[in-house]
């Protein structure tokens, strides 16, 4: 391409056209404004025509210093502070991605989070929007996150602001805890715009506070694991692309933090978030790695998860004799929990959690078996997810729809049409009262596995009743 002209690119620039709605200016008024601010800057030779500015809408990328002329203009007429990149007409300098390869240092970690919250603050998103195919995934995603077990925190370099202490640590946690509580409840898709505004809060202290090594160490920390929260919550709101990124910036933190354990329990979300996108390989090879990177400093209750979890992730891959073995070594670990003595991000993973883990684990095993080997393997699945609605408390109201849809799923597996249809009458009332397309998948999932039972009224019945919920949404 000759120097000095313009680069095209494939897509439309949605965040162009996004900020021209939201100013409320028109393709020529946007020409005359950069024609003005030019000028003005001494640059004569720029002179776009309302023409220019739709090839701009298309994906044409105008040079230097165009994009920041447009960003200083939308800027003034919204009220917010856009860069190059906000417009979908990115600097070339700056660090803007979040990929599994993206550096193991302080900077580079801060300025992430930094774009992430800044355009998740800022950009629309469609609740239907499908990006699962765009996550990173097998070595693409595995083998730079192989660094992370020998990855060490760098010497930070706080800047000169105002001093940080520890009453606004506390406060991040306390307001973490408070986003669990919310995501428990009423499911991801409510409450994620919030998290993020408070992971930019946050993440604002690390870049421009006053901290010594101790202090700063326990703000990354408590960065990251409200960043797990904002990932999680993304994850189960169908976003999948962003929370994969929300998930890589947080593991991070949690690596400046020094805190192989929070780093773990990371790595575990973004295994079920690769389990429910079907990279079921990947699921595991994730779940091994927090295993043997954080193996000196998880907690009884960390180890039981992540058994329970290889369990899981064995059975769906065939693996029944390793699915026995892990789901042994999750119970023999979960003996020695005292709950008391678990981190904050470990206090979800209770009985109830690990029955209905493994409960799902010998619901998949038994769909590999036949005769009374299938028989008695979906006999101790509906046994261990009963088990965890007993046990399941009150506000953790979308894992009840979980347990109740595991419920229905098992009685399928032994052809129990009935018992399926009525677990999936509590599971649709649950999932009429939270905003989980996590739910809504596992509901499509049963959908298509009541169809062999077709004939049935009940089965018929199940899945027009799920096909409406779902739809709905």
């Amino acid at each position: 391409m000759a120097a000095g002209r313009p680069r095209t690119v494939k897509h439309p620039n949605d965040l162009l056209d996004h900020w021209l709605e939201k100013a409320g200016i028109s393709n020529a008024a946007l020409a005359r404004e950069v024609t003005r601010r030019a000028r003005a800057a001494g640059e004569r030779g720029i002179n776009p025509s309302e023409g220019r500015v739709r090839a701009w809408r298309a994906g044409e990328v105008p040079r230097h210093p165009v994009p920041q002329l447009i960003a200083d203009c939308l800027a003034q007429h919204t009220g917010f502070p856009l860069t190059c990149a906000d417009i979908g007409m990115p600097d070339r300098t700056t660090p803007i991605t979040v990929a599994p390869d993206l550096a193991w240092q302080p900077a580079t970690t801060i300025a992430a989070i930094e774009h992430l919250t800044r355009s998740e603050m800022m950009v629309p998103h469609s609740r239907n929007t499908d990006d699962a195919h765009t996550i990173h995934s097998g070595d693409d995603l595995l083998a730079p996150l192989h660094q992370w077990p020998t990855a060490t925190p760098s010497t930070l370099m706080a800047r000169g602001g105002g001093h940080l202490g520890a009453s606004d640590i506390e406060g991040i946690r306390t307001v973490t805890a408070m986003f669990r509580d919310a995501d428990n409840r009423h499911g991801g898709r409510l409450s994620r715009t919030a998290v993020i505004a408070q992971m930019a809060d946050a993440n604002a202290l690390l870049r421009t506070a006053s901290y010594d090594e101790d202090t700063g160490r326990a703000l990354f920390a408590a960065v990251a694991d409200l960043g797990s929260v904002a990932g999680w919550m993304t994850f189960d709101a169908g976003m999948h692309q962003r929370a994969q990124k929300l998930f890589l910036a947080a593991l991070h933190a949690a690596s400046e933090a020094g805190d192989k354990a929070l780093g773990a329990h990371i790595l575990q979300c973004m295994a079920r978030q690769m389990s429910h996108l079907e990279h079921f390989e990947d699921a595991l090879d994730l779940v091994c790695l927090a295993q043997y990177g954080a193996r000196r400093h998880t907690t009884p209750a960390a180890r039981s998860m992540l058994a329970a979890l290889e369990a899981r992730f064995h059975a769906i891959l065939g693996q029944t004799r390793e699915s026995e073995r892990a789901a042994g070594t999750a119970e023999e670990q979960f003996a020695a929990v005292s709950l008391g003595d678990e981190p904050a991000h470990m206090a979800w993973f209770d009985e109830a959690e690990l029955c209905a883990t493994i409960g799902v684990a010998h619901q998949i095993a038994a769909k590999h078996d036949g005769g009374s080997a299938r028989v008695r393997k979906a006999e101790k699945s509906l046994h261990l997810l009963g088990r965890a609605l007993e046990l399941r408390p009150a506000h953790r109201v979308r894992s009840k729809a979980f347990d109740h849809l595991g419920l229905a799923r098992t009685h399928l597996v032994t052809g129990e049409v009935s018992g399926a249809h009525q677990q999936a009458q509590t599971a649709l009332a649950l999932f009429g009262a939270i905003g989980s397309t996590r739910v809504g998948d596992r509901l499509a999932e049963l959908h298509d596995e009541a169809a062999p039972y077709t004939p049935a009224p009940e089965a018929v019945e199940l899945r027009e009743q799920i096909q409406d919920a779902v739809a709905a949404r």
